[in-house]
């Protein structure tokens, strides 16, 4: 007996569930696939709109702007450590230069003591230095020296004089020193020394004087007078400076 073909048709029984289900899916992935590309195409939108464009340039601005202010930051930072320590070169610089000066000063005082100058080896004003007192703006104290050579050895005895010259109003005047002094002291500060010796001075100026020129008057005993001149900065500075009219005694 030979096989029997298969069947041309095949009938089962309808299932409206299993086709409702169906049909649920399609739609939901329909659906869903719509969403999708709305979403994606709403996002390409956003960024290709003027206000999309505008917060990205403002984000980059914003970055570009905070890299500025840390580069202005860190290049305030390097001046001012730049300025500490060009202030501390310069002040360094001043301690030194003050320090020769000083040095300069020792070696012509005592080059002066041991007669090392030839040429002057009598009483002489060595140094003179003014400096304004904190406390009173129209008082100053006077510091000098006077020194003779170790060559001659007598001991020396006198009274020195102090004066200025200035300005007064419209008015050139000098105060002597009878006005400048202490009234204990009124004919002179006397001195007594054989090599050398400081002696400290306090004088008030009036409030409407402006001095220009110190003067220094030493007189020994039984000796000609020695005067020194210093231009008013000059004695501010420490500077000893001659002006015509100045001299010193001789041995």
């Amino acid at each position: 007996m030979g096989s029997r073909p298969p069947p041309r048709f095949v009938v089962r029984q309808h299932d409206d569930a299993y086709h409702r289900r169906r049909l649920l899916w399609l739609a939901g992935g329909w659906a869903a696939s719509l969403l999708a590309t709305g979403l994606i195409v709403g996002a390409l939108a956003s960024r290709s709109t003027p206000a999309a464009v505008d917060k990205r340039q403002v984000r980059e601005l914003s970055t570009q702007n905070e890299d500025l202010k840390q580069q202005l930051a860190n290049a305030q930072r390097s001046q001012q450590v730049n300025d500490i320590a060009a202030k501390s070169v310069q002040a360094t610089l001043a301690e030194r230069e003050e320090e020769i000066n000083g040095l300069r000063a020792d070696l012509g005082f005592y080059s002066r003591l041991i007669g090392g100058d030839a040429q002057r080896q009598g009483l002489k004003v060595q140094e003179l230095k003014v400096k304004p007192m904190a406390d009173s703006p129209r008082a100053w104290n006077i510091n000098l020296s006077l020194t003779q050579s170790a060559k001659r050895g007598d001991e020396v005895t006198g009274k020195l004089l102090i004066s200025v010259d200035g300005l007064r109003g419209d008015k050139v005047v000098q105060l002597d020193w009878p006005a400048l002094g202490d009234a204990a002291q009124k004919d002179g500060m006397p001195f007594r020394f054989k090599y050398f010796q400081q002696l400290h001075a306090t004088v008030v100026l009036p409030a409407d004087f402006k001095p220009t020129r110190l003067h220094v008057k030493v007189q020994p005993d039984g000796d000609t007078a020695i005067s020194r001149a210093v231009n008013w900065t000059d004695a501010l500075a420490g500077n000893l400076t001659s002006v015509q009219g100045d001299k010193d005694a001789q041995p």
